[in-house]
Order: structure tokens, then C-alpha cells, then sequence
């Protein structure tokens, strides 16, 4: 599990509009979400490949036995059929890019 850190050096200020652009270029479709804290997702698969991205807020992933906490700018690849789990880490909501990869 390798997180990738927005570089403001060469991505430029961090916004949702940028972080978009930059998921969008490399073929994935993204939709912004909110979730509370304290919110769980349980142990789940997907069926195509994701990444999940972080605005706001704290967002602590879960795969293969391995967790990382997701901050502002950070963003992690899910492949197709990863079992993982998340949940919101503290009393921010996160504000989360789900992007999911173009067929």
C-alpha cells in the first residue's frame, strides 16, 4: 500500500477542481462524497480498479492486514477484487474523490 502525496510543486495549489483533473488524466471518473465522523465501511471488494482521495478530514484504510490514514492531498490505489476496509479517523468530516477507473 503505497499512498501518493499531492506535490504542490509540480500539481500545483491542492483543490478539489485539481485533484479531479489530476485523476481524471490518468482515466478514472471521480465523485466527491462526505462522511461524517465516525463513519465505518466494513470489509468490501469492488469489481473494477479505484483510488480513494482525501480533501479533508482523516480517512483511515485498511488492506491486506496494513493500514495507512489518508490526509488532505493523499490518495491511495484499490485494485479490482481488494478486500479493504475505511472508516473517518477524529470529529472531521472527510471530504473524499471516490474515482473509479474509464472501461
Amino acid at each position: 500500500m503505497k499512498v501518493q502525496k499531492w506535490d504542490s510543486n509540480t500539481d500545483g495549489p491542492l483543490s478539489e477542481s485539481a485533484l479531479r483533473n489530476k485523476l481524471e488524466s490518468i482515466g478514472y471518473h471521480c465523485t466527491r462524497y462526505i462522511y461524517p465522523p465516525r463513519t465505518v465501511f466494513p470489509e468490501h471488494s469492488h469489481e473494477v480498479d479505484k483510488i480513494d482521495a482525501v480533501l479533508s478530514g482523516k480517512f483511515k484504510l485498511s488492506m491486506k492486514d496494513k493500514n495507512v490514514i489518508l490526509e488532505a492531498g493523499d490518495y491511495l490505489f484499490v485494485p479490482k477484487g481488494m478486500i479493504h476496509r475505511a472508516e473517518v479517523i477524529g470529529n472531521e468530516s472527510v471530504v473524499s474523490i471516490d474515482a473509479i477507473k474509464n472501461p
